[in-house]
């Protein structure tokens, strides 16, 4: 038998496991109290005092890091007979399709900015498209923009992803460049997010509120702290880890010296 597996040793051995698991199980909680911390943080960004959409960017701005999950207000008007329907958009583990209709910024005529109405299981299930005036309180999102997603029929109003590129064939009208996707009247969760409440005719009757994307980019120090923490932990249980095979080590060796 090894020297280091005599009887002796097993409650050294014992306590070197135990501490080594305990720093590691505490390692993760903190690193866990920071992921978790960091998701509040940017949920509580979209609980801010909504702005009006015209005073965060123009029609002819770009979309801004720093405007991913802004609450904003539009008001304007639904644009008529440009509803599109976005594909694979799972919920609540169902698939089905995201239902969006543009509003002209200000008055009819003028650029629009897409709004998601919510969701909806099958395109036969969404509501009418809302008509004449709005004034809407939603999550501001960038529009998408991937080219490895292709459109097996361009010819329906049914896309893939909200490209504005794609968008634009159904509206005859200028368009943000981003979308916004309606709150939750209750103040509930559009997605795990959260959402601010809605108000006049803002189209989401019949449908479920949808998944926002993005949320805010969070401050870079914030829960700082948790993440130092698991670090400290596990620096410790490599710590006590080394002094455990440091030993062992010794101990084999001064076995080997006294046989020799």
């Amino acid at each position: 038998m090894p020297r280091v597996l005599a009887p002796k040793y097993w409650g050294f051995h014992l306590l070197a496991l135990v501490l080594v698991a305990i720093a590691v199980g505490l390692g993760l909680w903190q690193y866990a109290a920071w992921g978790e911390r960091r998701d509040h943080e940017a949920q509580d960004l979209t609980q801010v005092e909504p702005e009006p959409l015209q005073e965060v960017m123009g029609p002819d701005d770009p979309f801004m890091g720093d405007s991913v999950g802004r609450p904003v207000v539009v008001e304007g008007s639904w644009v008529d007979d440009s509803t599109i329907f976005v594909s694979n958009r799972e919920q609540d583990d169902k698939d089905g399709y995201w239902v969006v209709t543009p509003v002209a910024v200000d008055k009819p005529g003028d650029p629009a900015i897409l709004v998601v109405r919510g969701w909806t299981p099958a395109i036969a299930d969404a509501p009418e498209a809302p008509t004449g005036e709005t004034t809407l309180v939603g999550l501001l999102q960038p529009a998408e923009g991937s080219t490895n997603v292709v459109d097996d029929d361009p010819t329906d109003d049914v896309l893939p992803q909200l490209r504005l590129a794609d968008a634009i064939q159904f509206i005859d009208q200028d368009l943000y460049g981003g979308y916004v996707v309606a709150g939750d009247p209750a103040g509930g969760a559009a997605g795990d997010a959260g959402s601010p409440a809605t108000t006049d005719n803002d189209g989401t009757e019949g449908l479920a509120h949808a998944d926002v994307d993005q949320l805010p980019e969070v401050g870079q120090f914030t829960a700082l702290r948790n993440l130092l923490y698991a670090i400290e932990w596990w620096i410790f249980g490599l710590f006590a880890g080394f002094i455990w095979w440091r030993w062992m080590r010794d101990e084999t060796m001064r076995g080997v010296d006294s046989q020799a």
